[in-house]
């Protein structure tokens, strides 16, 4: 899963077409982008919605306010509804949120890291029983630090989100929205510094990022011809020393090269699978 499209929970009518924009998951937002006024009629409308979302192509999760707000409890009353495949909570900074979550749902929680406190309690986050990777809410934690959110401001945040990850033994995390909606080579650059730290996707907060952001995050046709030709070095030389374009090819080498081939068959599978 790489792309990750928000849609208001305020906003029934573009439920549909947010479903159909081709993320691998659509994040129902009942928090930011739903005023205090609309919560409840929110709520209800994806209540009203749920039975659709169950045949839906991709995903669906739900984004609640966080816990100490007067939503969280009436928010988290709809984890158990069928179609939704998870929870998206905000502001997770330690345990004790996210074991309410666990107590009323067995279903997939997805913490966003969004402040100072919750990136040094990254792995304690991370470790939590039911979740599943962990998202990073890049614009609550610049407003947190007070920084200017450029990449070198949030460079440690990140990094430290994704060995969270890898320690907790979870998927990689998901990054942060870019919001410059019809910047296309900002969406693409933060997309790439994003893949290469460890990042397995991002968010998306419009339906034209979803493209980008997945063609970002999918190996591109030179890197899966260069992995296939490492795996079949390999295997020809049958375990003995190789050498391709200058480079020893030893057992690292070699185990990513599979991961690039493995991952690139699971893509055109579930393309292949979608378009049928």
């Amino acid at each position: 899963m790489r792309s990750f499209l928000f849609v208001p929970g305020s906003k029934p009518e573009r439920f549909a077409k947010a479903l159909a924009a081709g993320a691998d998951a659509v994040i129902v937002d009942l928090e930011d982008a739903v005023a205090d006024a609309d919560k409840a009629s929110a709520r209800a409308h994806v209540a009203d919605a749920a039975r659709t979302f169950v045949a839906a192509p991709v995903r669906v999760l739900l984004r609640i306010n966080g816990a100490g707000t007067q939503w969280f409890e009436d928010d988290l009353s709809l984890a158990a509804l069928d179609g939704i495949d998870g929870i998206v909570l905000p502001k997770a900074e330690n345990s004790a949120a996210l074991s309410a979550v666990a107590t009323a749902t067995q279903k997939p929680i997805w913490p966003i890291i969004e402040s100072a406190e919750g990136v040094w309690n990254a792995l304690e986050v991370a470790r939590m029983p039911g979740v599943e990777r962990l998202i990073f809410g890049s614009v609550d934690f610049e407003l947190d630090l007070d920084c200017d959110g450029s990449w070198d401001a949030l460079l440690h945040a990140r990094s430290r989100i994704v060995l969270a990850s890898r320690v907790a033994g979870i998927q990689s995390p998901v990054d942060g929205v870019t919001v410059a909606i019809n910047d296309e080579q900002q969406l693409a650059e933060d997309s790439s510094k994003a893949r290469s730290l460890g990042f397995g996707g991002k968010l998306c907060i419009h339906p034209r990022q979803v493209e980008a952001v997945n063609a970002a995050f999918s190996p591109s046709a030179d890197e899966i011809a260069k992995a296939r030709r490492i795996v079949e070095a390999y295997e020809r030389a049958e375990g003995g020393a190789v050498s391709m374009d200058g480079r020893m090819v030893d057992l690292p080498v070699l185990l990513k090269a599979r991961r690039i081939v493995g991952l690139s068959e699971k893509t055109e599978s579930v393309r292949g699978s979608a378009e049928a």
